[in-house]
């Protein structure tokens, strides 16, 4: 017999029927249905039928150290079994390799999931974030969540005095990517620790998640201040992208009270495994970055003599702009072409172009890419004129 039960109509009972939309009130906070998510950047299906510069992921693979302990994780029959929560066999390696307690160091799912973890600790509603702008627009997205104010100071061509202003601000978290991101500008270490220790006792982050790709970095900070959070990636430099991999360092407090906040297990054990063979193997690290570095300053070479302004990087990635001319057009056209490029639409930023570093002949088929459609723009230019 055929059933007469119709899911998703209306009940006859008049009295069950529900308000209209518009009348009810929403289940989720306000500051989450009026929220901008953060919008990553692009992620091709085929990912090999594209050259990929939008990311900034590392155009070499990881240490075959990495693939051997991840084959050796799968076959094992581990994956039955819960991961430590505190990910041991990572974060014993981490403090082998930068020399820190281990009760000095949380592991996190990238260092996004770190931000987060750091934001809902610190901040509530009313609270400040203040940080460097332009910089990575997942702050804005997470102290939304929070229902936190957000003090941006320009990252303009005196960062000593935007340091001074962030110091002045006296705000409950205070942020500097560095090396920037979208910029790879680097600001001195010795004066974010000045930062650090005019902010005592209220935190100052350091998101370091480019900084194997520069010349210095704040882990000496750490012995000294206690109100300082330095943030590692496992994403860029190690090429680990895909296994979501991040260490906070910190003082022994400070990674004690974070710990209350994370997830019970928010590493598997995959990840922990190869996080461990990736710090074991930071020799081949190195390699990368140098291979990366030097493809960089070729690009930043090239990128000038084709017109772009481009400030010196000490990231995996350049910003190269034509001041004053929006250019998602160029981006857009680079795309048809097959190349991936990051363009941001915020009025600071949209006269330039995030480009990720690749192998050199993904370099060299993005420089031909971009003498072909500038050439094609200035000749309508000319047309028009």
């Amino acid at each position: 017999m055929q059933s007469k039960l119709q899911f998703g109509s209306e009940s006859p009972d008049d009295s069950c029927k529900l308000e209209p939309t518009a009348a009810r009130r929403s289940i989720f906070r306000p500051a989450i249905e009026h929220l901008s998510p953060y919008l990553p950047g692009e992620q091709p299906r085929q990912p090999a039928s594209v050259v990929k510069l939008n990311t900034n992921e590392n155009p070499y693979p990881p240490s075959p150290l990495v693939r051997r302990r991840i084959a050796e994780a799968i076959k094992g029959g581990q994956l039955r079994l819960y991961p430590p929560p505190g990910a041991d066999e990572f974060v014993e390696c981490a403090a082998k390799v930068y020399g820190v307690a281990r009760k000095s160091i949380l592991a996190g799912n990238g260092c996004d999931e770190l931000l987060s973890i750091i934001f809902r600790a610190v901040l509530g509603r009313g609270d400040r974030l203040a940080y460097l702008a332009p910089s990575y627009t997942l702050y804005d997205t997470l102290a939304a969540i929070q229902e936190a104010q957000v003090i941006r100071v320009p990252y303009d061509a005196d960062p000593e005095q935007a340091l001074r202003r962030l110091a002045e601000i006296q705000a409950e978290l205070t942020i500097v990517c560095n090396p920037n991101s979208p910029t790879g500008a680097f600001v001195s270490v010795d004066k974010l620790g000045e930062l650090a220790h005019r902010l005592e006792p209220r935190l100052l982050v350091i998101d370091e998640a480019y900084v194997d790709f520069a010349d210095d970095n704040a882990m000496r900070l750490l012995g000294r201040l206690d109100n300082v959070i330095v943030l590692r990636s496992l994403s860029k430099s190690f090429s680990l992208a895909g296994m979501r991999l991040g260490l906070a360092f910190s003082a022994a407090p400070v990674i004690e009270t974070l710990y209350k906040v994370k997830d019970s297990y928010n590493l598997s054990r995959v990840a922990i495994m190869a996080g461990a063979a990736a710090l074991e193997d930071i020799d081949w690290m190195k390699r990368n970055v140098e291979r990366v570095c030097a493809e960089r300053a070729r690009t930043e070479n090239k990128l000038r003599q084709l017109g772009f302004e481009v400030a010196p990087s000490k990231a995996n990635f350049v910003f190269a702009r034509i001041p004053g001319h929006d250019l998602s057009w160029l981006a857009q056209g680079l795309r048809e072409k097959g190349i991936l490029v990051r363009h941001f639409p915020s009025p600071d930023l949209r006269d330039g172009l995030r480009i990720s570093i690749g192998r050199p002949s993904e370099m060299t088929r993005l420089f031909r890419a971009l003498k072909e459609l500038l050439q094609l723009h200035h000749q309508r230019v000319d047309e028009r004129e």
